[in-house]
């Protein structure tokens, strides 16, 4: 191998991270990032799994707290690949990395809440640390005030994940309430980030690969959603109405999607500090909710032939449905700019917490699943149209066409 070989690769394997202010506008998400995704798929599994095993509102307070731990995690990682990464065996080396970790990670999720706290913890430690050290090495390649930003943030990260340690040798109740509380502080810290314009004006851009990332991230929570379902009608006892429930089940799914993908998905948030934080965390509940649903739609087909619906199981389905269209309506404002944008969305946005309020009334109602399921998919019917009448009056239809031109 030749000197000037060997030298390539050492610069191709080696190369230094993108600093702030290197954004790559027209970006496509790598594969190496798609794959990365992926490795979520096993903890949001086994997640939805501890939920569906304990329908009740202490294990959805549980699923809450450890699914929000593993979205915190995702963000860190997939902001740091998004604003500094680069196509190098650097970059490749760390995110292989951070999914080893990560499958550790997924094998201790299920009974995070209890027996296996200890070890999620530890692996949460590992992977914030991996991520604090690569903002840490960004610190290198930046100057000034930028590069003390930098720092701030990784020691953030290493401060995190000392208390994440700490919480490893805490009792099982305890320890979930650290977490809970790691979760609130990270998300408040996020906002009062957000609140500084100087924190989002200087590299943190709403750019194409970084909507892909996110609408890529709640297609694979989508996607537990349809294995859920799936799941439920394999262990049911496959009577016609156990199928015909099942299926309706997984029209919810698919509503979720068209109202997700038809009305914010692919859209750049606002380029201010305050729409871009807003932009960012109201993704954390649309993708908590939608996870939550999975398996409120296994005990939906499970329960297909009973008089009605378990309360547990009707909450649980209804609940994600209003969530998801109020933080919607969060997404939409985050991203909406000019008068005439605001008046396609108004009537839209109306409509959708409107919709919210009913959606929580119908809990109230004692339904048999497959009725509980129709009304559901009646209402994200109903939200679609408003969405596609509006946008169709606008001329901005379909989505995709109105966002090529």
């Amino acid at each position: 191998m030749s000197e000037g070989t060997v030298s390539s690769f050492r610069r191709w394997f080696w190369a230094r991270p993108r600093a702030h202010g290197e954004t790559i506008e027209g970006r496509r998400v790598s594969n190496t990032e798609l794959l990365y995704d992926l490795i979520y798929v096993a903890v949001i599994a086994q997640s939805t799994t501890a939920l569906g095993n304990n329908l009740t509102v202490g294990g959805l307070l549980d699923f809450i707290v450890v699914f929000s731990l593993a979205w915190i995690g995702w963000v860190n990682g997939s902001l740091y690949l998004e604003l500094h990464g680069r196509d190098d065996g650097r970059t490749r080396s760390y995110v292989f990395l951070q999914m080893a970790i990560l499958c550790l990670l997924a094998v201790f999720t299920q009974h995070a809440a209890s027996t296996t706290g200890m070890q999620f913890a530890f692996a949460y430690v590992a992977f914030l640390l991996v991520v604090g050290w690569l903002f840490f090495t960004v610190r290198r390649v930046d100057a000034g005030p930028v590069a003390r930003l930098t720092g701030t943030y990784a020691v953030g990260l290493f401060v995190s994940a000392a208390v994440i340690l700490a919480s490893a040798f805490l009792a099982p109740e305890i320890r979930l309430i650290v977490w809970a509380a790691f979760d609130v502080l990270w998300i408040l810290a996020t906002i009062a980030l957000g609140a500084r314009p100087r924190s989002y004006s200087i590299g943190i851009a709403p750019t194409e690969s970084m909507v892909e990332r996110f609408d890529t991230f709640t297609l694979i929570v989508l996607g537990e959603v349809i294995v859920s379902v799936v799941s439920g009608m394999i262990a049911a006892s496959q009577d016609l109405l156990t199928i015909a429930t099942g299926v309706v089940a997984l029209v919810i799914g698919l509503g979720f999607w068209w109202i997700y993908f038809d009305i914010v998905g692919g859209r750049r948030a606002r380029q201010s500090g305050r729409a871009i934080t807003a932009w960012i965390l109201a993704h954390l509940p649309i993708t908590l909710a939608i996870a939550a649903a999975g398996p409120a739609m296994v005990s939906l087909v499970e329960n297909a032939v009973a008089p009605a619906a378990p309360g547990a199981t009707a909450w649980l389905l209804v609940g994600p449905v209003a969530v998801v269209l109020i933080a919607e309506i969060v997404v939409v404002l985050a991203f909406v700019d000019g008068a005439d944008e605001r008046l396609v969305y108004r009537p839209l946005l109306i409509a959708m917490a409107f919709v919210a309020v009913i959606v929580l009334m119908v809990a109230f109602v004692p339904l048999p699943a497959w009725a509980l399921a129709l009304i559901l998919n009646a209402i994200l019917l109903a939200v679609w149209f408003v969405a596609a009448s509006r946008f169709m009056r606008a001329g901005a239809w379909p989505p995709g066409a109105a966002k090529a031109d």
